[in-house]
């Protein structure tokens, strides 16, 4: 491969573990590091014009020789804080759902859970710029990553995606994972590998230089996000893309 590998994520609270190390390692000799919303970076792969992404793991099976080049992601065993259907009302009387545009793996986690979980029926609308403005009486939302931290105190309930995979599965969810369909030189996936990981050892100095007042970014560090995608949280997005395929 020739040139330096393009290289793509999301700028959301919790990737910046991960970008912490990679920005400050080697590793960015060899890379182009980008930036974009998760639902556009399926099609960035798709279209060749970046080599690997952290990619929201639903959009895996429609990519062409797609595999995880990584130990590290974003995962959760639980309440993942930043992943949640926020409503005014109890699920029983929920009637409608805003989809939130940013993730279509948060968008199909939802749709599953509801209907095998949760066991509701619902109309589903495509959520527009405005749609949290829109979350009132029967009408519930998905919402996602830093805007879900902000609207935790907003709405009487908040039912976490990761927590309700956990309850009904009794798996861990794996949210986004990186991925490259073509092949990567080895010594730069090593690298990249462990630059991944820098930055789990510099919590402290990452939540300082990210103010945050609407929720305690050490426990979403340290609690809700998950990094490492151990057998579990394989198991769970195995699992994950067999239910969705």
């Amino acid at each position: 491969m020739t040139g330096k590998i393009k290289v793509a994520a999301v700028s959301y609270l919790n990737t910046k573990p991960l970008l912490y190390g990679i920005e400050r390692s080697d590793v960015m000799n060899d890379m182009d590091l980008l930036l974009d919303y998760p639902s556009l970076l399926a099609k960035s792969l798709q279209d060749g014009s970046i080599d690997m992404a952290l990619l929201p793991v639903a959009a895996i099976p429609s990519i062409p020789n797609a595999r995880i080049v990584s130990d590290y992601g974003i995962a959760s065993d639980g309440n993942v804080a930043s992943v949640a259907i926020f409503s005014q009302v109890p699920m029983d009387q929920i009637e409608t759902v805003y989809l939130d545009y940013q993730s279509r793996t948060s968008v199909r986690l939802a749709q599953l859970l509801l209907e095998k979980h949760w066991n509701k029926k619902v109309e589903f609308k495509q959520a527009t710029e405005h749609y949290i403005d829109y979350i009132n009486g029967t009408s519930a939302g998905v919402i996602i990553g830093d805007r879900a931290l902000k609207q935790l105190h907003n709405f009487e309930y908040v039912y976490d995606l990761a927590k309700g995979w956990k309850e009904y599965i009794g798996l861990d969810f794996v949210f986004a994972a990186w991925v490259a369909n073509k092949e990567l030189p080895e010594n730069f996936l090593k690298a990249f590998n462990e630059a991944n990981a820098i930055g789990l050892q510099h919590l402290d100095e990452i939540i300082e230089a990210n103010p945050f007042p609407y929720y305690d970014l050490k426990k979403y560090y340290t609690e809700n996000i998950k990094y490492l995608l151990d057998e579990n949280k394989k198991q769970g997005l195995n699992k994950f893309l067999e239910m969705i395929g």
